[in-house]
């Protein structure tokens, strides 16, 4: 892997941000807790949900606090940072597109916390936000060939369905893998710090967009003392949104890098493809709700709630330390194939229950 020349001067920014951004999110967290405790914002257990009481939700504001509030200033004396001054600045309506992307992505994650919307209401916003980011100017213009070297380019009207089709899934997948303390945060979090890391190549040479995932892997950290297991608060669809909108921006600014965010992100993207394709096969919603993510059925098989949300920490970090150094075409192939073994595994456990049952 070869590194941007400018990686060493924006070191002590990437720390600097990622470490405010720790403080601010785990500072924030009590504040949020205590709102949404007063206005009795919570998340009730049912049938599909693991825990047995009401837990507040919500959370996930502390994080796009941070991130805005450490992002955005980072972002105004951009260019006074170093390492980040002497490479090509990310265009205005790009940075506007992430940040106010950003901020109506928890607008409308945080109205369905309070007033629970119809999954409609909230793929409507989903599509909103996605246009949000076309109209910016963020759009995917090509994908690294996976069949050899160079590009696949995208005429507009593709690129344009293309960019629509990633953010509207990012933000599903995070949300179908929300069901366990800590998960979708600590997936989210791996995804962001793998993606900062690719921003500083010599293929990318984007530091502010990794100055970007490393505040936000920062924000998502000092949420995680409060989300792990056994949590205090969850992020709530407004964290979710705001996550999946975020990371689907930050995969496409610079390099439209979307390929490595489809290998580190294999263990939510496929779950959620798999659970869709099973309920549309049973004649369901693909957004009525049950007990088939991968999460439930590690549960089912035995594991704790800790040791299954750590086992699937440690495969996306897996995946993501081998987008960095993998080409295109292994990528490819790697989420391909996770695609296929997570689909059997979770057929497997799936039928394991019901013969025991017989």
């Amino acid at each position: 892997m070869s590194w941007a020349v400018q990686s060493g001067p924006v070191v002590p920014v990437l720390i600097g941000g990622f470490l405010l951004a720790v403080l601010v999110s785990f500072v924030a967290t009590p504040w949020i807790l205590r709102y949404v405790r007063e206005h009795r914002i919570l998340d009730h257990p049912d049938a599909r949900r693991v825990h047995k009481q009401p837990l507040p939700r919500g959370g996930g504001v502390a994080v796009v606090v941070a991130f805005i509030a450490v992002g955005g200033g980072l972002a105004l004396v951009a260019d006074s940072l170093p390492g980040v001054n002497i490479s090509k600045p990310l265009p205005a309506a790009n940075l506007a597109g992430l940040f106010i992307g950003a901020i109506l992505a928890t607008v409308i994650g945080a109205i369905d916390d309070r007033y629970d919307l119809r999954a409609r209401w909230q793929f409507l916003g989903q599509l909103a936000l996605a246009g949000v980011a076309v109209l910016a100017g963020i759009t995917v213009p090509y994908i690294g060939n996976p069949f050899g070297p160079g590009n696949i380019q995208f005429i507009a009207p593709i690129g344009i369905a293309f960019t629509v089709v990633w953010i509207v899934g990012m933000i599903n997948s995070l949300n179908f893998i929300d069901g366990l303390d800590g998960l979708s945060s600590g997936i989210a979090l791996i995804a962001a710090l793998t993606l900062g890391v690719l921003s500083l190549t010599q293929q990318v040479n984007q530091p502010m967009v990794a100055v970007f995932c490393f505040v936000l892997a920062g924000g998502l950290l000092g949420f995680l003392r409060w989300n792990f297991h056994p949590a205090v608060i969850f992020q709530g669809t407004a964290g979710v949104m705001f996550l999946g909108y975020t990371l689907g921006v930050l995969a496409i600014l610079g390099s439209a890098k979307v390929i490595v965010a489809l290998l580190v992100l294999a263990v939510p993207i496929v779950d959620t493809f798999w659970v869709i394709v099973r309920r549309l096969s049973e004649g369901r919603s693909p957004f009525s709700p049950d007990r088939g993510h991968i999460h439930h059925l590690l549960l089912d098989l035995g594991l704790s709630h800790r040791s299954t949300v750590l086992l699937i920490y440690v495969v996306c970090a897996t995946l993501g330390l081998m987008s960095l150094f993998v080409s295109s075409t292994t990528g490819v192939i790697a989420f391909f194939g996770a695609l296929v073994v997570l689909g059997l595994i979770a057929f497997v456990l799936r039928r394991g229950p019901t013969e025991a049952a017989s």
